[in-house]
């Protein structure tokens, strides 16, 4: 169970992080969020599919890291193999947050994660931020920046109708079978059938970048099976 506090200098000068990788650390999960903003980073590594929240009737993008729950094939002992990590693990365990009003935001952390214990400080010894606490509050600027416009993307692309239903059934080289379920993909058909007016749009509102990195980042599953098939091979 989290337990979210405002942080502070006064509250939580001592304070340290664990920044090395493992499954105790809550890293063994089989996808994160992403925001439209990163899907030309998170591309290059990993499958961005897309999943709707029925009680929300909304839609968030995921970077996929394995094909079940608690899986993440890109996890090896303390490291992590990808050349980069989505801005929602790499905050960890801190969020955004905002006073009553919204006009504020601020930085939150998790005061259960097992992130906190020895390692970087946050503070130094004058109370003021580490360049490690300075890091965090930029990414957690730009993933916040990234939420907001994420409404206007996932509302263009209802608009449109380019999400469909994806199921994807991958078979191993020991013969199990892994499904991927209850996930949206961008419809390539319907893209490509989009009149020149509807594309001028969308590249005009910032849309069609994020929407093409999505397109390429299904030449990923493969990798992700190859993933899958290694650490089968390797026990």
């Amino acid at each position: 169970m989290s337990a979210h506090a405002i942080l502070t200098a006064e509250a939580h000068r001592d304070l340290r992080v664990r920044t090395e990788h493992g499954e105790a650390l809550g890293d063994a999960v089989m996808c994160c969020i992403v925001v439209p903003d990163e899907f030309r980073k998170v591309q290059e590594e990993y499958p961005i599919l897309f999943r709707l929240n029925a009680e929300r009737d909304s839609f968030t993008a995921l970077a996929m890291f394995g094909f079940q729950d608690g899986e993440n094939l890109f996890l090896a002992g303390d490291r992590w193999d990808a050349r980069m990590r989505p801005l929602a693990m790499e905050i960890q365990p801190f969020l955004i947050g905002a006073t009553p009003n919204g006009a504020t935001k601020q930085i939150h952390v998790d005061l259960a994660s097992p992130r906190l214990g020895d390692g970087v400080r946050l503070f130094d010894e004058d109370g003021q931020p580490t360049p490690y606490l300075e890091h965090v509050a930029e990414q957690l600027g730009a993933l916040d920046a990234g939420y907001q416009g994420a409404h206007d993307f996932f509302a263009a692309l209802r608009r449109h109708e380019l999400l469909e239903p994806l199921m994807v059934d991958v078979t191993t080289e020991d013969g199990s079978s892994n499904r991927l379920v209850g996930f949206h993909a961008i419809d390539e058909d319907r893209l490509a059938g989009l009149d020149a007016g509807a594309l001028a749009e969308l590249n005009d509102e910032g849309h069609l970048l994020p929407i093409f990195m999505a397109v390429a980042s299904l030449g990923k599953i493969g990798a992700l099976v190859e993933r899958k098939n290694r650490r089968l091979r390797n026990g």
